[in-house]
C-alpha cells in the first residue's frame, strides 16, 4: 500500500512519452532557427596580444573556452562550426548556434592540450577537432578515444576520475585531473559505458577547474584540498528539462563556492538551444545568485577576455 502523500514512480512508457515530447518541441525550434542568420559574437577575443606571464581566459561559445595558462594553451571541447549533430555528406542534423563562435578556427593561437569532457555532440565535435594537427594533446574521458580516429592527434590520454597527467610543453609542465560530475557520456542509445568528466588543471601554483556539464553534486567540495581554486568553468543552462544531468546556475555558484573559486566564468548557455529555458534566463539568474559579489563573475558575454588578478 502506497504511504498518503509520497509520489509513484514514473512508469517507463509515460517518461518515454515525454521525452520523446520534449525532443519533438526541440526538433520543430531547430527547425525555425535553421531559416535565422547567426547572431555575431559581440566581442573578439585577441590572444596575440596576450602575455605567457598571466592567466587569461576568453569564452569562444558554448562550453569552449580559450585559456593561456602562463604560455600554456589550453581548449575545452571545441565547437566552432555553425551546427552540431549527425554529420551526413554535406550537412549535419542537430541544433544551429544561435551565436557565431567569437574566433574561427584560423584564428586561434597554437593549441597544446585540448580538454574533451564528454562524448556529447555539443561538446566533442569532430568536424571542429580534425582541424587540428597532431601535435596538439588531447585529454579525453575513458573509453572515448576510438571517436577520435579519424582525427590526426597523436597524443590521446584517457583519464577517468581521480587520475591525473602531466603534459611537458615548450613553456613548461602543467597537471591535468579528472574528477568526477553528474553527467553521462553516451553518445548513442548503445554506449553508455563512456566516461564523463570535469578537469582540475594546476601550474604554477594556480587551478582552474573546467567542470564539462554536471548536474549538483557534493564533489566539488573534495578539489579544495589540491590548494586555492582561482577559476571554476561552469555550465550553468539546458536544466529544463534535463535537471538530472544539467545544473541550475544557482546550483553551479553553489557547487563553484564549494569547491572555493575566486573567479566563476558561466558557460554552456547563449549558443546552442538545448532545452525549454528562455535564451536570456541563465545568465540572468547566474547573476543574481551572485548579486552580493558580482566582481566574482569572470565572464558574461561570447567573446569577452579575462586576465586573473596577480
Amino acid at each position: 500500500m502506497r504511504t498518503p502523500g509520497t509520489k509513484l514512480p514514473e512508469q517507463p512508457a509515460l517518461r518515454t512519452s515525454r521525452v520523446r515530447r520534449w525532443l519533438g518541441h526541440l526538433f520543430r525550434e531547430w527547425t525555425i532557427e535553421s531559416w535565422g542568420p547567426i547572431t555575431p559574437a559581440t566581442a573578439k577575443p585577441e590572444p596575440s596580444q596576450w602575455s605567457d606571464t598571466r592567466v587569461t581566459l576568453a569564452w569562444i561559445g558554448h562550453s569552449t573556452v580559450l585559456i593561456n595558462f602562463f604560455g600554456v594553451t589550453i581548449l575545452t571541447d571545441p565547437v566552432l562550426f555553425p551546427r552540431v549533430g549527425i554529420r551526413l555528406p554535406g550537412f549535419t542534423i542537430g541544433p544551429k548556434r544561435l551565436t557565431a563562435p567569437a574566433l574561427e578556427f584560423h584564428q586561434l593561437p597554437q593549441i597544446d592540450v585540448i580538454l574533451l569532457s564528454h562524448a556529447h555532440f555539443d561538446h566533442l565535435d569532430l568536424r571542429t577537432l580534425r582541424c587540428f594537427g597532431e601535435s596538439t594533446r588531447v585529454i579525453t574521458a575513458r573509453a572515448t578515444r576510438d571517436l577520435l580516429k579519424g582525427t590526426r592527434f597523436s597524443h590521446l590520454t584517457e583519464l577517468d576520475w581521480g587520475q591525473s597527467k602531466s603534459l611537458s610543453t615548450a613553456a613548461g609542465e602543467i597537471e591535468i585531473t579528472a574528477f568526477p560530475v553528474k553527467h553521462w557520456g553516451a553518445r548513442t542509445q548503445r554506449d553508455t559505458y563512456r566516461g564523463y568528466n570535469g578537469y582540475l588543471i594546476e601550474r604554477s601554483g594556480r587551478r582552474i577547474i573546467f567542470a564539462g556539464d554536471t548536474a549538483m553534486t557534493e564533489n566539488f567540495a573534495q578539489l579544495g584540498r589540491h590548494g586555492p581554486i582561482d577559476v571554476a568553468i561552469m555550465s550553468i543552462s539546458a536544466y529544463n528539462p534535463w535537471i538530472q544531468s544539467h545544473c541550475t546556475p544557482e546550483q553551479a555558484v553553489e557547487m563553484a563556492n564549494a569547491a572555493g573559486a575566486r573567479f566563476v566564468v558561466p558557460v554552456h548557455h547563449q549558443t546552442f538551444r538545448l532545452s525549454f529555458e528562455p535564451f536570456r534566463e541563465p545568465i540572468e539568474r547566474f547573476e543574481t545568485a551572485l548579486s552580493k559579489t558580482p566582481e566574482r563573475i569572470a565572464l558574461r558575454k561570447i567573446g569577452q577576455t579575462f586576465v586573473l588578478p596577480l
